[in-house]
């Protein structure tokens, strides 16, 4: 075991099946945290995991991890819930919400009997449902629960776009925002690529952006997931990687601006539910909300996406 340094970030991830494993993966190669405890059920399963990430050591920077239970969260800068029932081809994400919530329910009272005043990250679908679960069952100020939200969505939106366009997907600023489900609504009236709105610069691509092209594209970015599990049985790489860029703009202060879920208190005329928006990400969880002008079609689809949200909720209880 590495000694530890006095300016320890650790993560604490909660479930180690594809998604957790994935994530704990990436973490390592991005060097996102100097301590990482893997939780499961099984804790032979967090063990081997454990074991497995620790061969790699020799080829990355130094971190420590090892296998542990809900008391190992109590000095975590970073709880990152990955665990629940897996979506299976042909389910939707809300159709998981009665049995992860139940899940969900016992994992955030078992961190909190341990936990003082911990930054949950959650990531288990469907994740706006279950961001507002655990903000309720955790007591916590809505800024300390993060829902990992549209972060992938808008990350598949880019690569769509800058394939389409020929440019580097650094370069297009594109987002998702609302459910992070069938109905997440595309801005595309804020897309813009090396700080040039999408408008302007289709004369200068060359491509057209047509009617049938933002649909095609749109349909994409939703069925990713239903593609990717009915080709290889469940989607971890994307997602793993968006974890870590969360991550990091927590541990590291960063103020990034990510479409993470969070509680909205009145945006867009919203209130009491858990959805993504352009938000800021520091080390105190979710800061402040990115208010920008969006059509009439989509803040109405904004308004109808909270209230498919709000509606699951109501079905569970909340």
């Amino acid at each position: 075991m590495l000694s530890q340094p006095a300016d320890t970030r650790k993560i604490a991830i909660i479930g180690t099946g594809m998604v957790g494993t994935a994530f704990a993966y990436a973490a390592v190669l991005e060097g996102a945290a100097r301590e990482i405890v893997l939780v499961d059920r099984t804790f032979e399963k967090a063990e081997g995991e454990a074991m497995d990430l620790n061969h790699a050591m020799p080829f990355c920077s130094p971190v420590n991890i090892e296998p542990g239970g809900y008391e190992s969260c109590a000095d975590a800068d970073l709880v990152v819930v990955t665990a629940g029932a897996a979506q299976k081809e042909g389910e939707t994400r809300l159709d998981l919400a009665g049995k992860n919530a139940k899940i969900m329910k016992e994992i955030v009272s078992g961190v909190m009997e341990h936990a003082v005043n911990p930054i949950f990250l959650i990531v288990t679908n469907p994740v706006d449902v279950l961001t507002h679960v655990a903000f309720k069952e955790s007591g916590l100020p809505p800024s300390r629960v993060i829902g990992s939200g549209t972060v992938l969505d808008s990350a598949r939106f880019r690569f769509l776009l800058s394939d389409h366009c020929g440019v580097d997907p650094r370069n297009v600023h594109a987002h998702i925002v609302g459910e992070h489900g069938d109905s997440e609504v595309p801005l595309w009236s804020r897309v813009n690529i090396g700080g040039v709105l999408l408008d302007e610069f289709c004369p200068v691509c060359g491509r057209s952006c047509s009617a049938s092209f933002r649909e095609k594209v749109v349909k994409q970015v939703r069925g990713a997931a239903y593609e990717i599990i009915s080709r290889k049985g469940a989607t971890y790489f994307g997602i793993g990687m968006s974890m870590v860029r969360i991550a990091k703009a927590v541990l590291e202060d960063e103020h990034s601006v990510l479409t993470v879920s969070g509680l909205l208190e009145g945006e867009y005329g919203l209130k009491d539910v858990c959805m993504s928006l352009p938000r800021v990400v520091n080390r105190a969880g979710i800061g402040s909300t990115i208010h920008a002008d969006l059509s009439d079609d989509e803040r109405d689809a904004l308004v109808e996406s909270g209230s498919v949200i709000r509606e699951t909720l109501e079905s569970i209880g909340y």
